[in-house]
C-alpha cells in the first residue's frame, strides 16, 4: 500500500498545522479537512489562518463523502473524540491506517475498539510550540510525530506511514520504546499543563523555585508511581528530563491547557489526572496533587 491522500479531523492548532503542511506537498486536492456542514461553514465565513496567511483548504462534509480513506489524522480535543469517530467511521476501510494526534494514553484504545487495533499506528505529537486563538493558528515549532505500534497494531502500516513521511519531508522519529514515550509525555502533560491551568500561569511560574514547581514535580511522581503500578519503567530520572525540557521553553509561553482555560474552552483535565486518579484508585495508589486538579480545574 501506498498513501496518496491524508484526511484529517480537527483543526485546533495541531490539525491547522498539519492540513497546511499536507496541503503544501501534496496540493489541495489530496487533502480532506473533515467536518460537519456547520462547521465546515465558519472555518469558511471566518477564515483559518496559519502564521498570518489565510489557508485554502479542501473542506469536505464527511457525511457526504463514501471514498474510503487511506491515512486519517485525528486532530480533536479527546473530549470531541467520539463524535469524530462517528462521522469518520463510514470512511475507514479495510486498508485505512489511524492516528491519533491527542494527548494522553488513551484515543489509540478508543480508536482500536472502534474500528481494529490493527489500523492503529500509535502517535505522539511532541517538540512543538503552537497555538491557536480564534481561526488563527500559530506555529513557532513544527515538532514530530513519534510513531509506533503497541497492543495489536500492524509494523507494516507503521512502514507505510514512515514510507509516506520519508517521501513528503515529514518530522518524525521512532522511539525503541513506544509505551515508555507515551508515557513521557503524558508525566510532562500531568505536571506541567494541569499545575499551569490552576495556577493561571506562565511557563515562567514552574520554570522558578516555589510552590507551583514543586506542585508539578508532585503531580508528575504521582505519574511515575501509577505508570509502575503499571508495568512501565518510568523513573526519577524521566522527570529531571522533562523538567529540563520544560525549563528551556519561552517563559512567557502557555501549554495547551492554559490556553483552554483562558478561553473558556473544556480542558483535558479527565485525560491527564482523570488517568491518574483512575489508576491510582486501581492499584491503591493515593494520589491527592492529581486529586485537586480533578476537583478545581473541573
Amino acid at each position: 500500500m501506498k498513501i496518496q491522500t491524508v484526511d484529517i479531523v480537527g483543526l485546533g492548532a495541531l490539525g491547522v498545522m498539519y492540513a497546511d503542511f499536507f496541503t503544501k506537498k501534496l496540493g489541495k486536492e489530496r487533502v480532506r479537512v473533515l467536518a460537519d456542514k456547520g462547521r465546515i461553514e465558519r472555518y469558511r465565513a471566518e477564515t483559518v489562518t496559519f502564521n498570518g496567511k489565510a489557508c485554502d483548504f479542501n473542506y469536505l462534509d464527511a457525511a457526504k463523502e463514501s471514498r474510503p480513506a487511506e491515512l486519517i489524522l485525528f486532530a480533536v480535543k479527546y473530549s470531541a473524540l467520539e463524535q469524530a469517530m462517528e462521522e469518520a467511521a463510514h470512511l475507514v476501510g479495510e486498508k485505512t491506517i489511524l492516528l491519533s494526534a491527542l494527548n494522553g494514553i488513551r484515543s489509540e484504545a478508543d480508536l482500536g475498539r472502534k474500528f481494529g487495533k490493527e489500523k492503529v499506528v500509535h502517535c505522539i505529537a511532541q517538540k512543538m510550540a503552537a497555538m491557536k486563538e480564534g481561526n488563527a493558528a500559530f506555529c513557532t515549532n513544527p515538532g514530530e510525530l513519534a510513531l509506533g505500534v503497541l497492543d495489536g497494531g500492524k509494523e507494516e502500516n507503521l512502514n507505510v506511514v514512515k514510507t509516506f513521511f520519508d517521501e513528503i519531508g515529514f518530522a518524525y522519529s521512532c522511539p525503541a520504546d513506544m509505551r515508555h514515550a507515551m508515557w513521557g509525555k503524558l508525566l510532562c502533560n500531568v505536571g506541567v499543563n494541569q499545575t499551569l491551568a490552576l495556577c493561571e500561569g506562565t511557563y515562567r511560574s514552574v520554570q522558578q523555585e516555589g510552590e507551583e514547581r514543586e506542585m508539578m514535580k508532585a503531580a508528575m511522581r504521582e505519574t511515575i508511581l501509577v505508570a509502575n503500578a503499571e508495568g512501565v519503567d518510568l523513573t526519577e530520572k524521566d522527570l529531571e528530563d522533562w523538567v529540563a525540557v520544560i525549563d528551556s521553553l519561552n517563559p512567557d509561553g502557555e501549554p495547551s491547557m492554559r490556553q483552554d482555560s483562558k478561553a473558556g474552552r473544556k480542558t483535558e483535565v479527565v485525560l491527564f489526572a482523570g488517568t491518574i486518579c483512575e489508576l491510582g484508585k486501581k492499584h491503591c495508589i493515593a494520589t491527592p496533587v492529581n486529586d485537586i486538579f480533578m476537583e478545581k480545574i473541573r
